[in-house]
């Protein structure tokens, strides 16, 4: 089986017009680390291009929809739908020509999330999801992890940033796992990709404070359509206002929360 809605299908083609130029201009970031000006605008600009694409895509097939992206901020059209758009998350592993990062895009209905994509075109891994209807890798249906006891679990994280207001507490936090728990941690430098391999199974649980709505959307209605929680640090559903969320399979959730605020 897989997703075919009208609004599944033009995500779907917007994030295959937009991928040909991300894999392109990836090829190139090799011969750029060794130049002196270095891969940063280069990225930028690609950045705005993917962008482009999938606002052009998404408005010619909806153009009464609203849209929320990262670079252009809010195009404030119809009320109750808007695509939430991240045209590379994972963009220093783009830059680092690490190819670990994917287009995401959600949409919202009436402020809940109900159709999202997360597409890694390096790995052309196409995780879909709408509510209702499951989650799914490449037409095959998803399903959380089964492990309920964190010690057997594998946990990812971002980390802080350096400019981030609560810096400590999230070195805290990472601590709290990796020193009592002893549970694997890794960090692979990409939200979107994070909260779908929680969706696939591939990881068990998943926090990180600060993110935007954008870094998100999408990985929200994956993880509940396969099976998995989605929470703030206290298990409740602030996750999007108070900037701190909780990823995991339906067995752990509530030993991760123990773990946050120990």
């Amino acid at each position: 089986m897989k997703l075919n809605s009208a609004n599944i299908n033009v995500m779907i083609k917007a994030c295959r017009k937009a991928s040909k130029i991300l894999i392109r201009d990836f090829g190139e970031i090799e011969n750029l680390q060794v130049s002196l000006k270095g891969p940063g605008d280069f990225v930028s600009a690609a950045d705005k291009k993917v962008e482009k694409i999938l606002i052009e895509e998404l408005q010619k097939a909806r153009p009464d929809y609203s849209i929320l992206s990262e670079e252009i901020g809010l195009i404030d059209n119809d009320k109750s739908f808007k695509w939430i758009i991240d045209p590379i998350d994972g963009t220093a592993n783009f830059l680092h020509g690490i190819p670990h990062f994917a287009i995401s895009i959600g949409l919202e209905h009436d402020k809940e999330i109900i159709c999202g994509i997360i597409y890694d075109p390096i790995k052309d891994e196409m995780f879909v999801a709408e509510k209702g209807n499951g989650s799914y890798l490449n037409n095959q249906r998803m399903r959380v992890s089964s492990r309920s006891k964190l010690k057997d679990c594998m946990i990812f994280t971002g980390g802080p940033k350096i400019t981030s207001e609560n810096k400590e507490l999230s070195l805290k936090e990472y601590n709290n796992f990796s020193s009592t728990v002893l549970v694997p941690i890794r960090k692979l430098g990409s939200a979107a990709l994070d909260m779908a391999y929680v969706a696939a199974g591939r990881c068990d649980g998943f926090w990180q404070r600060n993110l935007n709505y954008w870094d998100i959307a999408a990985g929200i209605i994956l993880v509940k359509e396969s099976g998995g929680f989605v929470t703030d640090f206290d298990g409740e559903n602030d996750y999007i206002q108070n900037k701190t969320i909780l990823v995991t399979n339906s067995k752990i959730n509530k030993e991760m929360i123990e773990v946050l605020n120990k």
